[in-house]
This record gives C-alpha cells, sequence and structure tokens, in this order.
C-alpha cells in the first residue's frame, strides 16, 4: 500500500512476501519497483483505517474504559485494576491477541508499566509482559528503532554507535541532550519508568460504571431491558454512597461478532432512581431510527454514568414544589430521549427590551437558573400588548398610503393589501446603543388592525424628519400577529 509522503508516492504497509523481498515501509514506489518489478500496488486509504482502528477501540472497550488511539496502527489500553477480570495479565493478553486474529487480523501486544515501553515491546517482542519496576531490564537489549523516534535521530543513534535502548541509557543524559535534544531524552526516560507521559482517552473515563457480561448472549428485547434495569440499580446504588446523581449515561452494547452499539441519554436534573434510568432508556431504545440490532447476541452491556452531579437532599412531600418540579424534568426526559433534546424547548428571559430579544430559547434539559424574571407587559383584563406569533427576524412591509407621524393608512404585506380600521401606538423602542458599534434607529410600534379584523404589530425604523447617512430613510416593518 503506498501513499504520498515527501513529494513521492511511498510504501505504508507491506505483507510479509514484499518484506521477504527486501522491501520496507518508507521506501518509495520506484525503488521498490526496482527491486520487484511486479509489485502489486494500492493506494492507501488513510481515513478508511483510522475509522477501523476506532471500532477496534471500540471493541477493546469491553475489556477496559481506558482506550487511546496510537495512530496510525496501535491502540493502547490501560488494565489498571482490570486485568482480574479475565484470569490475569497474560490470560488477558492472550485473549485480545486471540479474538483480534480470529477476526483476521495480524496482531501483536505487550503489557509494561509505560506507554513507550509496552509499544517497543509489543513491536520487538510479541507477547512479553513486563514484572512491576523490570521495564528497563526488558526494553535494554531492543535496538533504538523501538523508541519510534523521528528517522533523523534514529540514524544519528546508530552511526554514534548506540545500536540499542539500553547502550543509550548508559549515557549520561547531560551528553545526549545536547547532542540528540531534550524530547529524545524524555521519550528514553519514559520508556524506561523514569519520566510520566499522560495518555488521553480516546472516550472521557465515565464517573461510574456498571457492566455485566453473559455466558450466552442475550438476544431478546426483554432481557437486554432487564440487564439495563439491573445495571441501573447497581450504579444508582453506587451513586448513593456518594451522594451523587447522573446528568448523562450511557449504556455500551458490545456485540459477539465485535460490534459495539451506544446509546446515550441526558437528564434535567441530576438523578440516581433507577427506575427513572431504565425508564429513560426503554424510551430511547424505542424511539431509534436505527433499531438496537443484537446479530447473534451480546456478549456485555455496560452502563456508565458519564457526567454527574451532587444532589442535596431536602425533606419533601407529594404537595411541595420540589415533587413538582422533579416531575416536570421526568416528562422533559421522557420526552428528550423520545424525540431528542434539540426539540423539547423552554423560553427563558433575557434582560434586555428590544422585543425580538427578549427571551431565548433553549433545550429544556440543559437550562440553567436566571436572575431574569418575566416582566408583564400588561394589565389583567388588558388587551395583549404582544402578539401571540412572532417573527424573527421582522418581515419587511410596503407602505402604499402614510401619515406624516402616524401609521400607514394601507399596507402589502406578502402580496396581500391591507386597508388600516384601527390603530393603537405608538410605542416608542430605542435600540440599546452600548451594544452596537454603528447606532441602530429607533422604532415606533402600533397595533393595527384591517377591515376584516385581523391585528398587526407594525413598526417604523427610524423618526421622520431626523433621517441620517446610516438611516436615510423610514422603513417598516411586520414584528408580529394577534390572535
Amino acid at each position: 500500500m503506498v501513499a504520498k509522503r515527501d513529494h513521492a508516492l511511498r510504501i505504508t504497509a507491506l505483507d510479509r512476501q514484499a518484506t521477504a523481498h527486501g522491501l520496507s515501509s518508507g521506501m518509495t514506489l520506484a525503488d521498490a519497483r526496482a527491486i520487484v518489478p511486479n509489485l502489486e500496488v494500492v493506494q492507501a486509504n488513510e481515513a478508511a483505517d483510522f475509522r477501523l482502528l476506532e471500532r477496534i477501540a471500540d471493541w477493546c472497550g469491553g475489556f477496559t474504559p481506558f482506550v487511546a488511539l496510537d495512530p496510525p496502527r496501535a491502540l493502547l489500553l490501560d488494565i489498571t485494576g482490570a486485568a482480574h477480570l479475565f484470569g490475569g495479565e497474560a490470560a488477558l493478553l492472550d485473549q485480545i491477541r486471540a479474538e483480534l486474529a480470529r477476526r483476521g487480523f495480524t496482531v501483536c501486544g505487550a503489557i509494561a508499566g509505560t506507554a513507550a515501553a509496552a509499544r517497543a515491546l509489543a513491536r520487538y517482542q510479541n507477547g512479553a509482559i513486563a514484572p512491576p519496576e523490570k521495564d528497563a531490564e526488558l526494553i535494554a537489549p531492543l535496538p533504538v528503532e523501538a523508541l519510534f523516534l523521528d528517522p533523523a535521530t534514529t540514524h544519528a543513534l546508530r552511526r554514534a554507535g548506540l545500536k540499542t535502548i539500553g547502550q543509550v541509557a548508559a549515557r549520561s543524559r547531560t551528553e545526549l541532550t545536547a547532542r540528540f535534544g531534550s524530547r529524545m531524552v524524555f521519550m528514553l526516560d519514559h520508556a524506561l519508568g523514569r519520566a510520566e507521559l499522560p495518555i488521553t482517552p480516546r472516550l472521557p473515563v465515565p464517573d461510574y460504571r456498571a457492566e455485566k457480561r453473559f455466558a450466552e448472549p442475550v438476544i431478546s428485547r426483554e432481557g437486554i431491558l432487564a440487564t439495563l434495569a439491573a445495571l441501573a440499580r447497581s450504579l444508582a446504588a453506587m451513586m448513593e454512597r456518594r451522594g451523587m446523581g447522573a446528568r448523562a449515561l450511557e449504556a455500551f452494547f458490545f456485540r459477539s461478532d465485535g460490534a459495539v452499539r451506544r446509546i446515550a441519554i441526558a437528564t434535567a436534573a441530576p438523578t440516581r432512581e433507577a427506575g427513572i434510568i431504565a425508564r429513560l432508556f426503554r424510551e430511547k431504545i424505542d424511539a431509534l431510527a436505527d433499531p438496537l440490532d443484537p446479530g447473534f447476541g451480546f456478549d456485555m452491556i455496560r452502563l456508565c454514568a458519564s457526567r454527574t452531579e451532587r444532589i442535596e437532599t431536602c425533606p419533601s412531600d407529594f404537595e411541595t414544589e420540589a415533587e413538582r418540579q422533579r416531575e416536570i424534568h421526568f416528562l422533559i426526559d421522557r420526552l428528550s430521549a423520545r424525540f431528542g433534546s434539540g426539540r423539547v424547548l423552554l423560553f427563558q428571559p433575557n434582560n434586555t427590551h428590544i422585543p425580538e430579544a427578549d427571551f431565548v430559547v433553549v433545550p429544556a434539559q440543559f437550562t440553567k437558573p436566571t436572575q431574569d424574571a418575566w416582566v408583564a407587559v400588561r394589565c389583567r383584563g388588558e388587551a395583549p400588548r404582544r402578539p401571540l406569533r412572532f417573527f424573527a427576524p421582522p418581515e419587511p412591509v410596503e407602505v402604499m398610503a402614510e401619515t406624516p407621524e402616524g401609521p400607514p393608512r394601507q399596507f402589502r404585506w406578502r402580496s396581500a393589501l391591507h386597508t388600516v380600521c384601527r390603530v393603537e401606538g405608538p410605542e416608542r423602542i430605542a435600540m440599546e446603543w452600548w451594544r452596537y458599534e454603528t447606532p441602530r434607529p429607533t422604532r415606533d410600534y402600533f397595533r393595527i388592525e384591517d377591515e376584516q379584523g385581523r391585528r398587526f404589530w407594525l413598526y417604523r425604523e427610524g423618526i421622520p424628519g431626523r433621517e441620517t447617512p446610516e438611516a436615510p430613510a423610514c422603513r417598516w416593518f411586520l414584528q408580529g400577529l394577534f390572535a
């Protein structure tokens, strides 16, 4: 397989037969064809390779939630505290390699105390397991290529007579830094276990998780839902001990053929009630456009609380405001699980007097308490001052007959001509000058009724007789319609 590198087609992957002919990764295609004229070449598809690596990473999530990508062909798994679930480190490594080999992959693996040591051992001592604090001894005889440095540094090390990691480690750090740079010394110390290099997991490690493995893959919908309910009870017990509640949860379904399905839900308020969590997942599964396909069955189901918040407990009964708010949150969560959080919206007041900006629409699950309050714009029994149907942005209208200071006698909107019969106004609203570099014209609002009883909310942009270069003439707009 070849791809364009440094203005030339170079080999990115090759099989054992090509290697036996003296070809290697990084060689130009022209040099390779000079050695093997009938070479079979395929254009590399790096995007597809990366997607495949991600799918393998999803499958590896069945062994540990801490999986990091190490492109282009490697994965790093932090198995701290997980190896005993599979019979020990050796059994876990053998199982991963065997399962991937059964799926058609050629795989090398190793276990060590640092990522650099594990990477080196996997490449040059497949199957090796470094005892605790013995990484340096195990990787010392490996070639310097096992440090995975840039080609120029590796070539310089070999020219200096340093052909193994042990030979490099025996030299003084001052000498190595002066000749090869501090980055090379840091990578060496990391491989030897003397320096720490954090690993970034592909997915955030959940705050709490519970999982169940099956001796026989589960297929039935009832079995899947019953498992989720049991995991929700286990997760709720963990969170209750810490006084926490979940705001975001994820369920992972590991299929026996290696495919992994992820389903996520969110909650409007932190919760640790197992019944509510199970109900929300049931709503989500029922509403999936792509149904949950168990195939030959799920080997494992995992439930994670990916985002949690502290729950402030307070005595309450069924008549308190807290209980009513809890029921509203549950309704929001159910609707969001079925239709999507972007479809269940909530209006919140905004601290401004501009009509089209005095409220914001946000997903109901993600609203936060605000200090702004709704302001009443009319008294009891008074006719509405704001329209029921609001246009944002306002729609321009064509004025056919206009009075000098008042509203138009006739106007055209959406190709329909309207004759004005009754008028209320004006209500003058000045724009917020401190928010804009260019001053915005003042608006005069009118409540207008036409011959057929339709009521409109029109405004004139600008004040007659006070034209400016920014607003040379007054313009009319329709802001909304009354019921």
